[in-house]
């Protein structure tokens, strides 16, 4: 199936609820009321009810309990509250897929995000756009399943939908990957057009010119989380290490194999997102 005739598939494109799309349209917007979404978050009860439960997480350690949507903008802020809200909506937009274990799939995009964001704090870069971007970079996968899922299948048969080729497969077979699949939803979803571009470049970020940084982040991020999936002993993990990207980024192997906090620390209070 060709690239177009991927996107007029009706039953590929996730929906999401509209008070996330007006979410994800702040990012554009300086000057976003954000008591106006607010109460349009406290009115969808599914969503605002999931906001909270994670609001109250052990992740968020808030000071008290969090008991409305004003409160947790009071308490986590707009920024931290907007990237809550735009992961419950991208985690809730795919129903179940034959050949999709979509609960390991969204463990594995959280683990990906949570190490997007430790990473892009420590090289000071924007660590929400880290964890938003880390959720969602193999999104394109789903996409591509729902849209032709005998031949997604196959694709599977070669590599599975964790494997590290597994964008080279896809552009081998059908002339694109999901890469670029999850940057024309992105774009489709009005994110920054900093986010269509850091998914692109993701699976090879020293391909991409001019080099994006929070590209290689998100390499090492998902490289990190795959290498958990797999249960990689640390051998294995110093054995497939992406060190020329690292060295891009201008960090130590050392960092992530040995100073990194266990994943599962990292995530802890997010579980709810993807149960």
């Amino acid at each position: 199936m060709n690239f177009d005739a991927l996107f007029l598939q009706q039953n590929a494109l996730p929906s999401i609820p509209k008070v996330v799309q007006e979410v994800i349209d702040s990012f554009n917007n300086e000057n976003v009321a954000i008591e106006e979404i607010a109460t349009k978050l406290a009115a969808d009860q599914v969503l605002s009810a999931k906001l909270l439960r994670l609001a109250n997480s052990s992740y968020y350690h808030a000071s008290r309990s969090v008991a409305t949507v004003d409160d947790a903008v009071l308490m986590l802020g707009f920024m931290t509250v907007r990237t809550l809200v735009i992961s419950t909506g991208l985690t809730g937009s795919f129903k179940a897929m034959p050949g999709v274990d979509l609960k390991r799939f969204w463990r594995y995009s959280l683990h990906t995000a949570v190490a997007a964001k430790w990473l892009a704090k420590l090289l000071h870069g924007n660590s929400d756009v880290a964890f938003t971007v880390g959720l969602m970079h193999a999104i394109g996968q789903l996409v591509m399943h729902a849209a032709m899922p005998e031949k997604m299948l196959q694709i599977d048969k070669i590599a599975g939908p964790l494997d590290s080729r597994r964008a080279d497969v896809e552009q081998t077979s059908f002339g694109y990957s999901y890469a670029d699949v999850g940057a024309e939803l992105a774009k489709r979803w009005r994110f920054p057009e900093e986010f269509t571009t850091v998914i692109k470049a993701t699976p090879d970020p020293l391909e991409h010119q001019p080099f994006v940084p929070m590209a290689a982040i998100v390499h090492l991020a998902a490289w990190r989380s795959r290498a958990e999936d797999s249960q990689y002993t640390p051998e294995e993990m110093e054995a497939v290490f992406p060190v020329e990207v690292a060295t891009a980024l201008g960090i130590q192997a050392d960092l992530m194999l040995n100073n990194m906090p266990a994943l599962a620390e990292l995530s802890a209070g997010l579980e709810d997102l993807v149960s």
